[in-house]
């Protein structure tokens, strides 16, 4: 018979045992991602909250608005840079875009190793990190999982999503079994991650197709999604032209957001098989507006920055009915928040503030933290041969509850790019305005409705549509939210504002010198010159 003590000895060595390996165990929860290149604020979740008669009448989303009724939805979410470098290097990053160097650019742009990132800050700490597609360089290093092969499983055919759908109904396949076998690459993909950690390890899954982005084929949200495009009529933004042809470009663009959705969907689905959705951080968001359209990207107007934005999961407070808040969040918050999710402390220059306090809020609605009352946003140089000499548009702007104001510091330079080539001085025709991105205004993708308003700017019902589109822009913008949704009346002159005007420069200006901004420096010398790499070796424009 074994001795007492001897028995008591082993429990107590058990015991120990058991109570190392429970504090060893890692409770964090799970962060998933999900980040979709172009993607304004256009989700069936926000129909209700814009009122009915827009165009987010006609796109549903469910597994963008299942993430919003079982979480946050956030009404005024903006990016930091409505272009795809700059604004992720902030997102990256947690700090405003002009502060990350060379990241604040697109072409030439080379990150500085200094600046911490979270996802490496959280694979630091113990995260196992992955992704799909896009992300940019500071969150993809080469030790990571698919550090350079983010497809190896058909996640890739799924950012080419209309072309390669329509060729497998064009083959034959039904149109079900079509998106099915895109949605099996990305679940293979995200299962393919998920095998690779370690048990019990939390982790990072960035999922980030760029099927979103031009080109779609044309007539494919309709062929795929059933979105018609005459649905939009009357509907249409008023820096948009109620036309066809620009209403199925919009309804294309639409069904790709339906399209990111449907991934979404199976990688909520393959989270709930694994058991590992009620651990899991769902965040759901795009990096800028539309490409190819007025306003969109390449704009500080809202349809450029603002995006969509909805989190669910641990510690996330929700409602039976959800939760629509009116907190000004910019999208670099998230790196704040992902960090302090993980446990993990914020280096000490992120300007990003987490957003925990209003997730954790008992509001349902309105401002949950009354601190959040507006966002910054800004830009610089998008493609290197959009205006002679490689310059930038340099503009910052702060966006509140009721205006917009915007600086643009140049004003003499053309804000989407030298109209029509330099070299030729010939103006492009249409079939070159839809394909060819370089032909003219090169900061706005080429695309049906930037084709259509070229073509039709003498007309005298389009002209005031380009002019405020591509046309010179005054020094300040500032626009009345109540009045003008659109933004398109500057009232920056109106004498009734100039109260309203010298508050928001000031608030502006002082954000921008306390962050230390290169743009306010020296008239801007560092961002004035191009770097000598990359695109700007070449002086000459590209070949047609």
């Amino acid at each position: 018979m074994p001795n007492l003590k001897h028995l008591t000895l082993v429990f107590s060595i058990i015991t120990l045992l058991c109570i190392s390996g429970a504090r060893s165990e890692d409770k964090r929860p799970n962060i998933l991602f999900a980040f979709a290149d172009d993607w304004g604020r256009h989700a069936s979740a926000y129909a209700k909250a814009d009122g009915r008669g827009t165009i987010n009448d006609v796109i549903q989303t469910p597994n963008f608005d299942s993430i919003a009724r079982s979480g946050v939805l956030f009404n005024h979410a903006y990016i930091n840079a409505p272009s795809c470098t700059p604004c992720r290097s902030s997102l990256l990053s947690g700090q405003h875009f002009w502060r990350t160097g060379r990241g604040a650019i697109l072409q030439g742009a080379v990150w500085d190793e200094s600046i911490p990132t979270w996802p490496l800050l959280l694979q630091s700490s113990g995260y196992h990190i992955g992704f799909t597609y896009k992300v940019w360089s500071p969150g993809t290093p080469k030790d990571a999982p698919f550090g350079g092969k983010a497809n190896a499983y058909g996640g890739g055919r799924f950012s080419a999503f209309s072309q390669t759908a329509t060729r497998l109904v064009n083959s034959g396949k039904a149109l079900e079994d079509a998106k099915s076998e895109l949605g099996a690459g990305v679940r293979k993909d995200f299962q393919a991650f998920l095998d690779r950690k370690k048990e019990g390890q939390p982790f990072v899954y960035w999922f980030g197709p760029t099927n979103v982005h031009r080109k779609w084929i044309k007539g494919s949200g309709k062929n795929l999604w059933g979105i018609d495009p005459d649905q939009l009529k009357g509907k249409m933004p008023s820096f948009l032209p109620d036309v066809h042809e620009v209403r199925q470009d919009l309804a294309d663009y639409m069904g790709e957001a339906m399209a990111f959705d449907m991934g979404l969907g199976v990688l909520i689905e393959e989270l709930k098989k694994t058991g590992q959705y009620d651990n899991t951080i769902i965040a759901v968001s795009g990096d800028h507006g539309p490409a190819g359209f007025p306003h969109g990207k390449c704009n500080l107007y809202d349809f450029g920055t603002r995006v969509p934005l909805a989190i669910t999961g641990p510690g996330v407070k929700s409602a039976a009915s959800g939760r629509v808040l009116d907190d000004f969040v910019s999208v670099p918050d998230l790196a704040a928040t992902f960090l302090a999710a993980g446990e993990v402390k914020s280096p000490a220059q992120m300007t990003s503030k987490s957003i925990w306090p209003s997730l954790k809020s008992k509001a349902n609605a309105g401002l949950a933290d009354t601190s959040r009352t507006h966002v910054f946003t800004g830009r610089e140089r998008h493609v290197a041969m959009a205006r002679a000499g490689h310059l930038p548009y340099p503009a910052r702007a702060i966006r509140t509850k009721d205006y917009l104001f915007i600086i643009n510091f140049r004003p003499d330079r053309w804000p989407l790019g030298d109209p029509f080539d330099l070299d030729t001085n010939k103006e492009p025709n249409v079939e070159q305005l839809t394909q060819q991105t370089f032909c003219t205004l090169a900061d706005e993708d080429a695309g049906p409705t930037k084709a259509w308003i070229v073509s039709n700017r003498k007309d005298s019902k389009i002209q005031h549509i380009y002019e405020h589109a591509y046309g010179k822009r005054s020094r300040e913008q500032l626009f009345d939210m109540n009045k003008d949704p659109h933004q398109m009346v500057n009232i920056a002159d109106d004498l009734a504002y100039e109260d309203v005007l010298v508050k928001l420069r000031g608030q502006l200006m002082s954000e921008l010198k306390t962050t230390n901004d290169p743009r306010v420096v020296d008239g801007g010398r560092y961002f004035e010159t191009p770097p000598l790499a990359g695109p700007y070796k070449k002086a000459a424009r590209p070949k047609k």
